[in-house]
């Protein structure tokens, strides 16, 4: 194992952490540690990326079905537009983007580069909306109408992203739920993590057909960030046992 290798294992438990702090964002380190570390061509770190993110999301989610935080009729409006896009993203965008995006006289943009300079677009815009003032105004589930024909619509287009970039786009569906389904902050992060679940999972079963996948590799770089996920449900479980 080289050194690269050895930090690469090492911010796979970093990413377990971050997973388990804020319920996602494990995308935002595991790609580059995919690419940078372990030397991965960018589409199959994509494709790891969604098994890694999809996998922790749902021990989120058998969480918070315990605690009766999840919002299914919007889950269901939300993710079935996001598992078309993300299913037809990675069947057949991806095979299809050409190897060399942009040619100049001595410099070549190629599919690799464009791929994670997309992916650098997006965790910047993620920042930016993160430090971004929330707004004073309280929303309640009964001010206005849930706007499910613009969730379809947004579905569509976190599918899309979770398809280029493996990434869960958590810092999208959960401001989309807060303002066109009025959900509560609580119940909007509980039902991101079903909708990240299934459209990450779904993505990376449709690379099964076209990439070869290093089971070994990802199965204990996923271990790695289960450390904390067991720690994370062992706190639960022991709270759950203390309640009078």
């Amino acid at each position: 194992m080289s050194y690269l290798e050895s930090i690469g294992f090492f911010g796979a438990f970093l990413t377990g952490i971050v997973i388990g702090l804020f319920g996602g964002g494990g995308s935002i380190l595991a790609v580059p540690i995919f690419v940078y570390l372990f030397k991965l061509n960018p589409v199959l770190a994509t494709s790891y990326s969604m098994f890694v993110v999809g996998s922790s999301a749902a021990i989120g989610t058998l969480i918070n079905i315990k605690k009766k935080l999840i919002e299914y009729k919007t889950a269901v409006v939300f993710t079935l537009p996001a598992l078309v896009s993300v299913s037809l993203t990675r069947r057949f965008l991806i095979p299809n983007i050409p190897d060399t995006l942009l040619s100049f006289e001595s410099f070549d943009i190629t599919k690799e580069m464009g791929l994670m300079l997309f992916f650098s677009s997006i965790i910047m815009l993620s920042s930016i909306l993160m430090m971004k003032k929330p707004s004073t105004k309280t929303v309640t589930k009964s001010s206005t109408k849930k706007n499910y024909g613009l969730l379809i619509f947004i579905g569509l287009g976190v599918g899309v992203l979770t398809g280029l970039v493996g990434a869960g786009g958590g810092f999208i569906i959960v401001p989309a739920l807060v303002l066109f389904a009025r959900l509560t902050i609580k119940q909007a992060v509980a039902t991101s993590l079903i909708i990240i679940t299934f459209n990450s999972l779904i993505g990376f079963s449709t690379d099964l057909s076209f990439l070869k996948m290093e089971w070994s590799f990802l199965i204990a770089f996923y271990s790695l960030c289960l450390l904390q996920g067991f720690l994370q449900g062992l706190i639960f479980l022991v709270t759950l046992v203390n309640q009078p």
